[in-house]
């Protein structure tokens, strides 16, 4: 008896479970399309530009710091005067980035 009743609630717990990841699906792909949106540099704090790819918080600090320092980048290309991001990952984000 206890047996069935206790699959009774590993069932409801499967089902919630299911219905939870079928709701949130809708947003995790609206998440990945503005995941795709353009950036300025010379204005995006470090939650817009970790969505450039290879871009991490640690990138991120340094690209603001860089921007307060020297002030606003002129071309999309002078990102590439910030430490570890050269060519490679400048061609990377080069098309998700605007001024």
């Amino acid at each position: 008896m206890r047996w069935i009743h206790l699959r009774g609630w590993v069932t409801l717990i499967t089902a919630l479970c299911v219905t939870a990841l079928a709701v949130q699906s809708p947003v995790l792909a609206v998440e990945k399309k503005t995941s795709q949106a353009k950036v300025n540099i010379n204005q995006a704090g470090s939650e817009q530009l970790v969505t450039l790819p290879g871009i991490g918080p640690a990138m991120a600090k340094r690209i603001i710091e860089h921007r307060t320092k020297n002030g606003p980048f002129k071309r999309v290309e002078d990102i590439m005067s910030v430490k570890g991001i050269g060519e490679k990952k400048f061609q990377k984000i080069r098309e998700r980035l605007t001024l």
